[in-house]
């Protein structure tokens, strides 16, 4: 086993399997941007080992993830990294949208796309909460694995904003589950998620790690070109659904929705939420 980045993120192989694990437990596995470029270099390190078949994705601790982080002490929203997922300008010292749009672009969009796009097949080993930005990391995955008390949720229209970056709601859970997530906010169980579609997986939290393990040992028996190939089919006629061009209209609506909260909320564009609000379940307030 071996860490990166400080030990934010866990990488270890087992057997044809390659298990990158997020490691900040103490809160909830919420994403800064090291977080986010250490999940890259484990990524690339996976591709570039020729024995490694599958990559499996895990979160140390109770939960999977909280999403971004828009509120730890380690939040490094102003701190420049080597940019990999898109050719942009660095955000750092610019200002307004030109500054959001800029770290978004590489952070967000780019590197779930960027991810997507791993020629091997991943598998998103879910337990806990998985919420908001956590969907983007599942949903680049190839397949979910989910804890049978997993929950879900996209709450970031509580913020005046359509979804979060990586806008794959329609493609994911179909257009009218997509809207019940987004207009409602609200959390769904891992055997909705199921039922809609978007997880391949369900079962008992002391079995997440062994099942989720069989299932890559089973995908590593097929032949590693053939499976890089199936992975772009597949992947190529979602695209032709007009995933990657929706994407890009709904990433011009986000920023929109930013620009319009700061200029309504004092600079504030997150619309005066923050992580607590972010995380709370409104049926049971």
């Amino acid at each position: 086993m071996s860490t990166t980045d400080d030990e934010v993120v866990r990488y270890e192989r087992r057997g044809r399997t390659a298990v990158v694990t997020m490691n900040r437990p103490e809160y909830r596995n919420a994403q800064n941007s090291a977080m986010t470029y250490a999940l890259d270099a484990a990524f690339q390190r996976a591709v570039d080992d020729d024995e490694v078949k599958v990559i499996v994705l895990a979160g140390e601790g109770k939960h999977f993830s909280a999403g971004h982080d828009i509120g730890t002490p380690g939040r490094d929203v102003d701190t420049s990294f080597d940019r990999t997922a898109v050719l942009w300008w660095d955000h750092v010292g610019k200002e307004g949208g030109d500054k959001r749009f800029a770290r978004e672009a590489e952070v967000y969009l780019g590197m779930c796309r960027r991810w997507r796009e791993i020629p091997k097949p991943t598998i998103a080993s879910v337990q806990g909460a998985c919420i908001a930005g956590a969907l983007m990391l599942a949903w680049t995955c190839d397949m979910i694995v989910a804890t049978e008390d997993a929950f879900f949720s996209d709450p970031v229209v509580r913020m005046g904003i359509p979804g979060v970056e990586y806008f794959a709601h329609p493609w994911v859970l179909g257009p009218r589950a997509a809207k019940e997530v987004l207009f409602t906010g609200e959390r769904f169980s891992a055997a909705q998620a199921k039922e809609w579609g978007m997880v391949n997986r369900v079962v008992p939290a002391d079995e997440l790690e062994s099942h989720t393990q069989a299932l890559a040992e089973q995908v590593a028996e097929m032949p590693g070109f053939g499976l890089a190939l199936t992975k772009k089919a597949v992947n190529q006629a979602e695209d032709l659904m007009g995933m990657r061009s929706g994407m890009d209209s709904v990433f011009g609506l986000h920023h929109f929705a930013h620009a319009h909260n700061a200029e309504v909320h004092g600079g504030d564009s997150l619309g005066g939420q923050d992580a607590r609000s972010m995380a709370s379940d409104k049926r049971k307030e």
